[in-house]
């Protein structure tokens, strides 16, 4: 991968992001290039990546600077993203995930002396935070948990059985849904922070699949204590509507539109190249138009739904209204299913060379990695969950409306 490019090529086609921030996920994004093929192949966890992201202190990037953090907005996680996924789809993924949950804190339990502690560490400390919200038969319904918080003389526990919980092993902090206690409804959940000393995990299901196999997203039994405080104050249903979704869905694009745009450059430079050995593009060359103008559409998709979520980051109304939540949603969907196309394209304007596993044009693993998209968080459980709801509001009488 060639990883010295334009400005232009950045998520935005501007520079979003402070120089120094832009150099640094460079440098991140060339050691994740260097061993994508290896954590592919082998389905380990990117550790190269994750420990220069570390060096490069932007795992704390969401912090505010005043509890030492960068002050980042969601349009430079985006693009941070991107840069990533361009590199290393699983270490994207894995950036994009815990940046979720740094959000989560931040926006939900700035002020708690504890969780101001957390966000302390993470920028200092440079800690990988970790989702768990998925379990037993619930399987990937978010808003509904089995297991319930303990409680006893102030402290509190939790076993769960995780479905799934993406680099658990190698995370440093645990971020868990579970039921606010046992006598509560399985949609009345809560959302708690474990560091590593506050729990247990003992591996239940194992990780091999066609793509995205770096993201060891394995199962297990998480078994945790610690006290009431590390319960975030808020009802999860409100951090999952406000911060979590809208987040994970703007950021989880931005991965699969580098993903997408790695593999045009990838047809882009093949083609250049057959184009100067033979004095004629290949004839599979007629794709790539195709693919190209459907990555700017991603791309403007995503741009636009970044910006959008910033402006209404302090509105909780605007962020909780149907048309936002129907939107946001939404995004998810598309956005997943144009990478897809858009990889496959680029691999078909590449011809044979695209198909293989080896040389410079080689689209598989991104394209593999890709098809985790719609699948992954299933595009058919978004559709469906958004199926009550799109019939409420009245269709607009006007374009402008």
């Amino acid at each position: 991968m060639n990883l010295a490019i334009p400005r232009s090529e950045h998520l935005a086609g501007r520079p979003i992001l402070p120089d120094t921030l832009a150099e640094r996920i460079r440098r991140v994004a060339e050691v994740a290039a260097r061993h994508a093929a290896d954590v592919d192949r082998d389905a380990s966890f990117p550790a190269d990546a994750i420990e220069a992201l570390k060096r490069e202190r932007l795992l704390g990037a969401l912090v505010p600077g005043s509890l030492g953090g960068e002050d980042a907005s969601v349009s430079d996680m985006g693009d941070l993203c991107y840069a990533l996924g361009r590199a290393c789809s699983s270490a994207a993924m894995i950036f994009a995930m815990h940046s979720v949950k740094v959000a989560c804190i931040l926006r939900h339990g700035r002020g708690s002396p504890v969780h101001d502690a957390m966000l302390r560490r993470i920028a200092t400390e440079q800690l990988l935070l970790a989702s768990s919200t998925t379990e037993g038969q619930s399987g990937g319904d978010v808003r509904v948990s089995e297991a319930a918080i303990q409680r006893r003389d102030g402290a509190i526990s939790l076993t769960r059985d995780a479905s799934v919980i993406s680099y658990g092993e190698q995370a440093d902090v645990i971020v868990t849904t579970a039921r606010r206690a046992s006598d509560a409804a399985a949609s009345d959940q809560v959302l708690v922070v474990f560091s590593k000393a506050d729990y247990e995990l003992e591996p239940s299901h194992g990780w091999n699949t066609l793509g995205m196999r770096g993201t060891c997203s394995a199962g297990f039994k998480l078994t945790a204590a610690g006290v009431e405080e590390q319960i975030l104050p808020v009802p999860y249903g409100s951090i999952h509507k406000l911060t979590m979704v809208p987040t994970a869905h703007v950021l989880w694009s931005a991965v699969w539109t580098g993903i997408a745009a790695e593999a045009v450059e990838r047809a882009r430079r093949h083609i250049r190249k057959v184009q100067r050995a033979q004095g004629a593009p290949p004839p599979a060359a007629i794709h790539f138009t195709r693919a190209s103008g459907m990555l700017g559409q991603l791309r403007m998709l995503v741009m636009g739904w970044a910006a959008r979520l910033e402006a209404a980051a302090d509105d909780p109304e605007q962020i909780g209204a149907i048309e936002f939540q129907t939107g946001i949603h939404q995004l998810k969907v598309d956005a997943s299913e144009l990478a897809v196309a858009i990889t496959s394209t680029a691999m078909r304007a590449c011809g044979l060379s695209g198909y293989r596993n080896d040389g410079d044009a080689s689209i598989g693993r991104l394209l593999r990695d890709v098809l985790s998209a719609p699948i992954m968080i299933s595009n058919d459980r978004v559709l469906a969950s958004l199926a009550a709801a799109a019939v409420l509001p009245e269709v607009p009488a006007l374009l402008r409306d």
